[in-house]
């Protein structure tokens, strides 16, 4: 990214893309029943060593939803309230341009852990073949950490979809996310190893039940595709700044320290 704009430059997408379709470095932890999910091993031996949350990849292959509809389903708000169980809370805040816009989303955490948020600013891409959408965390001055939450941060989260049919698809998830708090970073990627098939699972089942939920529901209406349609206020992303992990405070949740992997 540059240091003039927060917002992706065309290379930042290359990358993600690149990491997304990559098999050096990753370690297979699942292969089953069209699903694939990999962590990523540091390629600096330096870094293998200490706290250190991982990124996590997970390949679906869809052979009864379009590209585009999945692509759909990842921007569409309104949606999300009908399959997200997780969620506690989800708006958008602003437009910060054609092809970005700032979101907050909260989610539930198993008991005694703290329900988590994040502020985001998600970017996307489309071409002929392929559509990508990214987000990382940043900081908002009228969306601060709340005390009934613990902030966590987006240091790269996203999708990269390809069609492989008129009907079917590659659907990529990849994140590195931290949680904050103060669990364990074992905990954290041993968690991610199970959620995120999890959450893959619902997001395909989604896909597959949103031609005819949309059809009921404003069925013209996608801003994410028609920028003319967003009636968000426009904000400058010269008022954002990249959140990082380090400025927040660690919550204690040592009582989870413990947890078998399993919970």
């Amino acid at each position: 990214m540059s240091l003039a704009s927060i917002l992706p430059e065309e290379s930042t997408f290359s990358d993600f893309k690149n990491q997304c379709l990559s098999t050096e470095n990753w370690l297979s932890k699942y292969n089953s029943q069209g699903m694939q999910v990999w962590m990523e091993v540091p390629t600096d031996k330096s870094k293998r060593r200490g706290p250190k949350v991982h990124k996590i990849k997970c390949k679906i292959t869809i052979k009864d939803v379009s590209a585009v509809t999945m692509y759909d389903v990842i921007h569409d708000s309104e949606y999300r309230k009908t399959w997200d169980a997780a969620m506690v809370e989800s708006f958008d805040i602003a437009r910060v341009s054609a092809c970005a816009d700032l979101g907050y989303y909260s989610w539930h955490c198993p008991n005694p852990i703290k329900n988590r948020d994040v502020v985001t600013l998600r970017s996307w891409r489309v071409t002929d073949d392929e559509y990508i959408i990214i987000n990382f965390s940043v900081k908002h001055p009228k969306f601060p950490p709340r005390s009934d939450m613990v902030r966590a941060v987006s240091i790269i989260t996203g999708y990269y979809i390809k069609p492989t049919g008129p009907s079917s698809c590659i659907f990529i998830y990849l994140s590195q996310a931290d949680p904050k708090g103060s669990l364990p970073k074992w905990l954290v990627n041993k968690a991610s190893e199970v959620l995120a098939p999890r959450m893959l699972r619902y997001v395909l089942q989604a896909g597959q039940k949103y031609p005819e939920w949309k059809e009921q529901n404003s069925p013209e209406q996608k801003p994410w595709l028609f920028p003319e349609q967003c009636t968000l206020p426009k904000m400058d992303p010269a008022e954002l700044a990249i959140q990082r992990g380090d400025s927040l405070e660690n919550v204690d949740e040592s009582s989870k320290q413990d947890a078998n992997p399993q919970e």
